[in-house]
């Protein structure tokens, strides 16, 4: 299982699941340079070894690699994986080259550890499908298994940059889910054109004078492209910031966990 560290209640739930499917769990921890931006979160993004060592044990991982930036990348790299289309699309187009990096460093990890099946959550939709079509593509011995989202008990999917949110604007942040799903319980009622539900969606987030919208799209859930019509198994995806936090979020048309998973304690 991949991960920057900072670990929730989230990583809990996929590092649970791994463990219950595998004899062997190994959890990265590392906060890859090549998938952040020029003026991104990198130097301030969450960081704390000791205290995701401590999950990572409890939830019965039985080895933690949290390799170094010298060690992970002696030197910048040359030769890297590119996403291609995917790589244009949403994150990509607001965020060049980090859909590259993203799968620059999960090919690296993937083949560090050998024939496995890796963890991924739903949240992080357009990097699922990218993992999943460079898998297939480059032929990597590797079984990608998708973990639904964890949600607070408001709807906010649990994310490390949760963190960001000051108080307001966590109070606000509830109001991402909600507008998904709105708009995915419109289209169970019959609404089939994506404008509108992702208009409906923004006009949701409109309301909330401290949200703004950088995209709400319905996508097909392995291109990310644009659909022509709603359908299941359709994406609909939206980015936004809320005073100096940058988030995502996600539900897909028809599925059975289109709410997410509430969060859990014990």
């Amino acid at each position: 299982m991949p991960t920057l560290g900072a670990l929730h209640a989230g990583h809990r739930a996929l590092l649970g699941r791994a463990r219950r499917e595998n004899r062997l769990v190994v959890a990265s921890i590392f906060v890859n340079p090549l998938q952040f931006g020029p003026g991104e979160d990198l130097a301030r993004y969450p960081r704390d070894l000791e205290a995701d060592v401590l999950v990572c044990a409890a939830e019965g991982v039985d080895v933690v690699f949290a390799p170094p930036d010298a060690e992970m990348w002696p030197r910048p790299p040359v030769v890297r994986v590119t996403a291609g289309r995917l790589g244009e699309l949403l994150e990509g187009e607001r965020r060049p080259g980090h859909l590259d990096g993203v799968a620059t460093v999960v090919a690296k990890l993937l083949h560090l550890v050998g024939p496995c099946r890796a963890y991924f959550g739903r949240k992080d939709a357009q990097q699922l499908a990218l993992v999943r079509r460079m898998v297939a593509d480059l032929g990597f011995d590797a079984e990608v298994v998708a973990c639904p989202t964890v949600r607070e008990p408001d709807g906010l999917a649990l994310s490390s940059r949760n963190a960001y949110l000051a108080p307001r604007a966590r109070a606000a942040a509830p109001a991402l889910h909600a507008a998904l799903a709105a708009a995915e319980a419109a289209w169970r009622e019959g609404e089939d054109d994506p404008a509108a539900l992702e208009g409906m969606t923004a006009a949701r987030l409109a309301r909330e004078p401290l949200i703004e919208l950088e995209y709400a799209r319905l996508v097909d859930a392995g291109t990310f492209e644009r659909v022509a019509r709603a359908a299941a198994g359709q994406v609909l995806a939206l980015a936004a910031r809320l005073e100096g936090a940058r988030l995502i979020d996600n539900v897909v048309l028809g599925s059975d966990d289109a709410g997410g998973s509430p969060v859990t304690t014990g």
